[in-house]
C-alpha cells in the first residue's frame, strides 16, 4: 500500500522533491509504461492543489493520443502544433499559459480550465509524451511549477 502525501504548508521546492521521490518509488520496478503513467497522474493530482485535470498524452504515429489521466473526459487525439499540448510537442518546450482563453488555437476540453502547464517528456531528444496540467485558476502555474514538472519528466522518461 502506498501512502504518499504532500506535507501541508510546505514550500514548492520541498513539495516537488517529495513528489519526485514518490514518483521514483512508484515507478522504479514497474516496466509497464501505461501503469506508470496512471500512477503518476494520480500522484500529480494528489500532490498539486487547484487542478481540474492531470495526465499524459502519448506520441503515437506522429500525433498526441490521450493517455492515463484524472479529470473530465478529454480530447483523444491532438495534432502536433495544435493547442497547448500540441505546441509543447511540436516545439519540445514547456508551455506555461496563464490564460488559456488567450492562447491561439486553445482546445477547450473543459470550459472550467483557465490556466495550463504542459511539459514534454523527451527520450533520446525526441518527444515521447507530454505531461498536461490544467487548473480552474488563472495563472495557477509559475516558474517553480514548470521546473518541478520538467525535473519529473526527465526522471520518468525511461519509465513511460
Amino acid at each position: 500500500m502506498y501512502t504518499f502525501e504532500p506535507t501541508m504548508g510546505q514550500d514548492k521546492a520541498s513539495l516537488y522533491r517529495d513528489l519526485h521521490e514518490a514518483a521514483q518509488a512508484l515507478t522504479a520496478d514497474e516496466p509497464d509504461a501505461i501503469a506508470n503513467m496512471a500512477n503518476l497522474a494520480a500522484l500529480l493530482w494528489q500532490f498539486l492543489p487547484d487542478l481540474n485535470w492531470a495526465g499524459f498524452y502519448r506520441v503515437v504515429d506522429g500525433e498526441l493520443v490521450l493517455g492515463p489521466f484524472i479529470g473530465k473526459p478529454a480530447c483523444i487525439r491532438i495534432p502536433f502544433g495544435r493547442g497547448v499540448c500540441g505546441a509543447a510537442a511540436a516545439s519540445a518546450t514547456t508551455q506555461r499559459v496563464e490564460d488559456v482563453h488567450a492562447f491561439p488555437g486553445h482546445i477547450a476540453c473543459d470550459a472550467a480550465s483557465r490556466s495550463e502547464l504542459v511539459v514534454p517528456v523527451l527520450r533520446d531528444g525526441a518527444v515521447i509524451a507530454v505531461i498536461d496540467l490544467d487548473s480552474p485558476l488563472p495563472a495557477r502555474f509559475d516558474a517553480d511549477d514548470a521546473a518541478g514538472i520538467e525535473a519529473l519528466a526527465g526522471a520518468i522518461a525511461g519509465r513511460i
